[in-house]
C-alpha cells in the first residue's frame, strides 16, 4: 500500500522526481518508456541505482519500517516488480514477497531456465474461481496448479554481485479456452513456504487481492482526475496528488468495508456530523429501518446522493457512485459550516 503521510522532494539525474511516503512521482529527461530504452542500452547490464526501478526497492524498505516487524510483511507487485535486486533485498532486511514473475531466468546450475524445470511438473492440484468475461458477465474458470522450488540465479552480468537464491514458482493456468475473455495464466515467485496444494492457493488468492491497487488508482484517476491536473510547479503537484491519495484511499476503503463488514458502528467512517447530514438529505425508506445503526446503511445513502438507485436486487454500491456521493456531501458539509459560521457572526 502506499503512505501519503510525508514529502521528500527531490531532483536526481533520472529527472524531476518527488516522493509522498511511499508514493513517487518523478519525469522521464530522454526516453519515454521501457521499450525505447532498450533501443539504447542492455537494461540487465545497468546498476539498478540508475534505473527508475531504483522506486521498488526505495518503497520495500519505507514500507518495512513503517509496517510490523519485517517477517509478517509480504510484499505483493505485478510484473514490474520483478526484479533480482528486489529479492535479495527482501532477505537482506528480513521480509518476504510475491510477484508475478516475467522472465525466465537461468536455474539450477545454469545450464537451463526455470521454464524448462517448471515443464516438467506435474499438475499438483485443482482450483476454480468466479471471474467475469470481456461484456462484464460472471463465469468460472478451473485452474491447474504446478509449483516447485527451485535454485534461481541471477543475471550473467550481475553474478558477481548477486548470489543464487532458493524460490518457489508457482503456476496456476486455466484449463481449456474460454471464448468470451483472455485464458487465466500467473506465474508467481516467492520466498515463502509452498509445500501443498492449500499453501499454493493461498499465495494465488494473496496475489489476487492486488487488483485493488488498481482500483484505487482508477479512483484516483478518474474520480480525483489526477491525471488533468495543470498545476505549474512539481512541488504543487506532488502536494495536491498527495491530498488526492487521501481522498482516494477513503473512498476504496468505504466501498470495502461496506462489503466486508456491512454490520459495523456508522461511527466507523463516517462524523457524527455527516450522519446527522445524511439523515437530513436522504430519507430512511421503509425496509431501512431495521439497518439504521449500521455502517452499510450511510453508505448507501452516500450512495443514493450520488445517483445509486438502491433497488432490492441492486449489487452493492461501487466506488464511482460513493465518489460521487461523498462529493456532493463534502459540499453541502462545506456550505453547512460556511453558513453556521456567518449566521453565528
Amino acid at each position: 500500500m502506499r503512505h501519503p503521510d510525508a514529502f521528500e522532494p527531490r531532483r536526481d539525474d533520472r529527472g524531476a522526481s518527488a516522493r509522498t511516503g511511499g508514493n513517487q512521482a518523478w519525469t522521464r529527461k530522454k526516453f519515454k518508456g521501457t521499450t525505447a530504452l532498450k533501443r539504447k542500452i542492455n537494461p540487465t547490464r545497468v546498476p539498478i541505482e540508475q534505473k527508475e526501478s531504483i522506486r521498488w526497492l526505495e518503497n520495500l524498505r519505507q514500507s518495512t519500517d513503517l509496517l510490523a516487524p519485517p517477517g509478517r510483511c509480504v510484499h505483493i507487485g505485478d510484473r514490474e516488480s520483478d526484479i533480482y535486486e528486489l529479492f535479495c533485498l527482501t532477505e537482506e532486511v528480513g521480509t518476504h514477497f510475491l510477484v508475478r514473475t516475467c522472465v525466465d531466468r537461468l536455474a539450477g546450475d545454469g545450464n537451463h531456465t526455470i521454464a524448462d524445470e517448471m515443464d516438467e511438473v506435474t499438475v499438483k492440484g485443482l482450483h476454480r474461481i468466479k471471474v467475469k468475461d470481456d461484456k462484464g458477465d460472471p463465469d468460472e474458470a478451473l485452474l491447474e496448479i504446478r509449483f516447485r522450488k527451485l535454485r534461481i540465479l541471477p543475471p550473467i552480468g550481475k553474478q558477481k554481485k548477486y548470489p543464487a537464491l532458493t524460490l518457489t514458482v508457482i503456476h496456476a493456468q486455466e484449463r481449456g479456452t474460454p471464448k468470451r475473455r483472455k485464458k487465466i495464466e500467473w506465474k508467481l515467485l516467492t520466498d515463502l513456504s509452498v509445500q501443498s496444494r492449500k499453501d499454493a492457493v493461498e499465495k494465488i488468492e494473496w496475489y489476487a487481492l492486488r487488483w485493488k491497487i488498481e482500483v484505487f488508482h482508477k479512483v484516483l484517476k478518474s474520480g480525483c482526475k489526477a491525471e488533468d491536473l495543470k498545476l505549474r510547479t512539481a512541488e504543487r503537484l506532488v502536494n495536491l496528488i498527495a491530498v488526492f491519495c487521501i481522498v482516494s484511499w477513503r473512498v476504496f476503503w468505504m466501498t470495502m468495508l461496506n462489503r466486508s463488514s456491512p454490520n459495523a458502528l456508522p461511527q466507523t467512517a463516517l462524523t457524527d456530523p455527516e450522519l446527522r447530514l445524511l439523515d437530513h438529505l436522504v430519507k430512511d425508506r421503509g425496509g431501512d429501518r431495521p439497518r439504521r445503526s449500521t455502517l452499510s446503511h450511510y453508505v448507501v445513502k452516500i450512495a443514493r446522493l450520488g445517483g445509486y438507485l438502491a433497488r432490492a436486487n441492486d449489487p452493492p454500491p461501487g466506488n464511482t457512485v460513493i465518489w460521487r456521493g461523498l462529493s456532493r456531501l463534502t459540499d453541502i458539509e462545506l456550505g453547512a459550516a460556511i453558513e453556521a459560521k456567518i449566521m453565528g457572526n
